[in-house]
């Protein structure tokens, strides 16, 4: 049991760290918390919510994995290596496929609010 409690200690490190230490976390982060008041102001519906803060999740999740995959790839090597920057290069990718996905369904749940 104290192994399992302390993968929780580890996991909330690695997302403290995450936004401590990594830029674009900390950018959407600022983002998150922007969408969640402009929600509050907008009054979401409970499904709507649901939806953003299955985003917003997903942002960050996919955001802390792309940092691991950096860490990893510069961890294996220190040489510019073609396959260490498509690695890179595909994370980075997968997180802006993602982010924008995300600001379009942000748009569709509150740009028909704003101008209703």
């Amino acid at each position: 049991m104290r192994k399992f409690l302390q993968s929780f200690v580890y996991a909330w490190n690695g997302i403290c760290y995450g936004i401590g230490a990594e830029r674009n976390t900390k950018v959407h982060v600022m983002a998150a918390i922007l969408v969640i008041v402009a929600g509050f102001m907008t009054g979401l519906s409970r499904t709507e919510w649901f939806i953003v803060i299955i985003l917003i999740c997903g942002m960050l999740a996919l955001e802390l994995m792309n940092s691991a995959v950096e860490r990893v790839v510069d961890l294996l090597t220190t040489e510019r290596h073609i396959l260490a920057k498509q690695a890179k290069d595909l994370a980075a990718g997968a997180v802006l496929v993602y982010a924008i996905g995300s600001a379009i369904i942000g748009l569709m749940l509150f740009i028909p609010k704003w101008f209703n």
